[in-house]
């Protein structure tokens, strides 16, 4: 059996009961619930790859970290999104000197991950203000590396390496001597040391650091015109002395070439000399046998005369001769000898 309730009701409550039980209160429900649906104040989609964080009134209120489709009560419940995937950073350049008194600049990059959403939200709230505290917790441990390690270190990664050498160039034996400084730690172990300080600084802000590598490493620019300055002159001197010893072995070639040419052009006219010497002797022994008696004696020297004539009187040649000279009285002996004898009368 069913109680019911006779107690008396105020004016005032029956009317306003009556007006929630209204068709007009109903609708206006309805239209509420419909509005909250389209603007999306009621339900919410939560990504894969996201983390949300529901506030109220600036408190956190839940955090949701799976996927699907949420509820969260209109007006009132802000959601804050926070990326799970990993995250880059890429800091400025930083000018820095190394522990050998050079500065370079050194540009690195790092990747992130939000580990705890809700130690974050209340320590940095957003990412703009993550990537401003990596600058400096980042900015400042690579400085600190940098400063306590040489260039070397900061440049090279593979210990005891060997440098390259040229075989042709060893062979001519031109070649200079090429030392390569080894190296204690390495670029590799001094990005491990800056991830793992950074790391432990970092954590009280619900960030995790996985790693961290410098991208580039160069000279200060005003540094770096005396730098090369100074490399290219190293350079000019040793062309210098290179060209230095090629004249040197030039000379050489060149004088042993001379003293190789004087040697054989006096061997060949002592040998020539020799030669001529024997001919003439042989020549001498010749004519002395050919011309021993008076008449060949005499038959010598008419064809020696011959021999000078046919020299002196070449073509269109006027000659004026004393006939009591030898070339005279020979020329006038011929004449007589092939002159026409007059016949008797």
């Amino acid at each position: 059996m069913n109680a019911i309730d006779v107690t008396p009701r105020p004016a005032a409550v029956s009317a306003a009961v009556r007006f929630l039980q209204s068709r007009l209160m109903s609708i206006l429900g309805i239209l509420f619930i419909l509005t909250a649906l389209k603007w999306g104040t009621l339900l919410f989609v939560v990504p894969q790859y996201q983390t949300v964080i529901v506030t109220r009134f600036g408190k956190i209120v839940r955090t949701i970290t799976t996927p699907g489709l949420k509820m969260k009560l209109p007006i009132f419940d802000k959601l804050q999104r926070f990326d799970k995937r990993i995250l880059a950073w890429d800091g400025p350049p930083i000018e820095c000197p190394t522990k050998d008194k050079l500065y370079i600049i050194v540009d690195c990059f790092a990747r992130w991950r939000i580990s705890d959403p809700m130690l974050y939200y209340n320590r940095l709230n957003d990412e703009r203000s993550a990537l401003s505290r990596l600058d400096d917790i980042l900015g400042s441990e690579t400085r600190s590396a940098v400063a306590t390690h040489d260039l070397v270190e900061i440049i090279r990664v593979t210990k005891g390496r060997k440098p390259a050498r040229d075989e042709e160039l060893e062979k001519t034996g031109t070649i200079l001597p090429t030392t390569i400084p080894d190296i204690e730690y390495g670029r590799g172990e001094i990005e491990k040391q800056i991830t793992e300080r950074t790391r432990q600084k970092i954590a009280d802000f619900g960030i995790e650091l996985l790693d961290e590598r410098f991208k580039r490493s160069k000279y200060n620019p005003a540094v770096a015109e005396k730098i090369i300055e100074r490399m290219s002159s190293e350079r000019h001197q040793i062309a210098a002395r290179f060209r230095s010893e090629g004249r040197g072995e030039a000379a050489n070639i060149n004088g042993q070439k001379e003293s190789d040419v004087a040697s054989i052009s006096s061997t060949a006219t002592k040998n020539a000399l020799e030669i001529e010497g024997k001919a003439d002797a042989e020549a001498a022994a010749i004519y002395a046998a050919a011309f021993g008696t008076p008449d060949q004696q005499e038959l010598y020297s008419f064809l020696r005369s011959l021999d000078v004539m046919r020299a002196a009187f070449e073509k269109d040649t006027t000659a004026v001769l004393s006939t009591n000279s030898d070339l005279g009285r020979m020329l006038k002996s011929m004449a007589e000898a092939v002159a026409p004898t007059n016949p008797p009368r």
